[in-house]
């Protein structure tokens, strides 16, 4: 019973992060500015990346009830250009980029609370570990696409001077 919950988990997670390529490739394709397109695209990639990540581990886990290696390739540097004050200026706070950005929090929440609650569960002290360090990866990706939002947040009330003072 428990390497089949294990099993669909994995199953779970490798679709969520399916959705999130193929989320992110449209946003890149339905964005008009090069370096918000560049930003999306590489999320997408990342994702595939994730993906393969992901099926590696479902692979290992159903060949013999273990977790393969979690060392993963690094996410590249999106987190510094997401960041950049360049890139907030670039994304209108009411944009398609900008709806698109919440969109990706809340797939990152869905991403969170599914491994969150597998560790909860799970009563193999490694399965524990791999859910919670999947989670710790998911709450990367989501505090870097939180921040960006703050500040296209942040920007639409000082441009519309929604300051109480």
């Amino acid at each position: 019973m428990e390497t089949t919950k294990t099993l669909e988990i994995l199953k779970q997670a490798i679709l969520l992060e399916k959705r999130g390529k193929a989320f992110y490739t449209t946003a890149a394709e339905k964005s008009d500015d090069p370096d918000v397109k560049h930003i999306f695209t590489a999320m997408a990639e990342e994702e595939t990346e994730h993906v393969k990540f992901l099926a590696k581990q479902y692979k290992s886990y159903e060949e013999g009830g273990k977790f393969a290696d979690m060392e993963v390739p690094a996410d590249s540097t999106i987190a510094d250009e997401v960041l950049s004050e360049k890139m907030a200026d670039k994304i209108n706070a009411a944009s398609f980029e900008a709806a698109a950005i919440a969109s990706a929090i809340e797939m990152e929440n869905k991403a969170i609370a599914l491994y969150d609650g597998r560790s909860k569960e799970a009563t193999d002290p490694e399965e524990k570990k791999f859910y919670n360090w999947l989670a710790d990866w998911e709450r990367g990706h989501h505090q870097v696409l939180f921040k960006l939002d703050q500040e296209l947040k942040e920007k639409v009330w000082n441009d519309n001077s929604f300051w109480p003072f």
